[in-house]
């Protein structure tokens, strides 16, 4: 069975140029033949070859240099986040600014969501749920990733 199983895949493989077609029949100790020539003293059938399925790759190719180049710059802003000495001066009112500041999208961020749950049509829930991705987005990047 596995030979007969090789022998199919190996068909298979070279059926783009078999252009007559390919036969298979049992001999008579039970073993399963392939062949692209009819046998001419036994019963056979016609294997129905069909193309092979192509998946587009270019998609997938996009998407991970969009998430390489998402990963490269979340990473400089980590450096440079680290690299920052705050002093101690001029920082605190910089500092309470930028805490208001994410507060406050943390504020509409449980608001947008808030309404998600409380229910919504179609046209509202895709902008509400727009508003949470970009609203969520914002938080990360100013205040998470600092």
């Amino acid at each position: 069975m596995p030979g007969s199983l090789a022998a199919f895949l190996i068909v298979s493989l070279f059926a783009s140029s078999v252009s007559a077609g390919v036969y298979t029949w049992t001999d008579a100790d039970g073993v399963v033949h392939f062949s692209d020539r009819q046998p001419l003293s036994r019963n056979h059938d016609i294997v129905t070859l069909t193309e092979p399925s192509v998946v587009p790759m270019s998609e997938n190719i996009e998407q991970g240099r969009r998430v390489s180049t998402i990963n490269q710059q979340v990473s400089r802003s980590l450096e440079r986040s680290s690299s920052d000495g705050r002093s101690s001066g001029t920082g605190k009112k910089a500092d309470a600014r930028h805490q208001k500041t994410c507060d406050g999208y943390r504020k509409r961020l449980a608001r947008i969501q808030q309404q998600l749950r409380a229910g919504y049509s179609n046209d509202r829930g895709n902008r509400l749920r727009r508003q949470r991705r970009e609203v969520s987005q914002a938080l990360s990047r100013e205040c998470l990733l600092r």
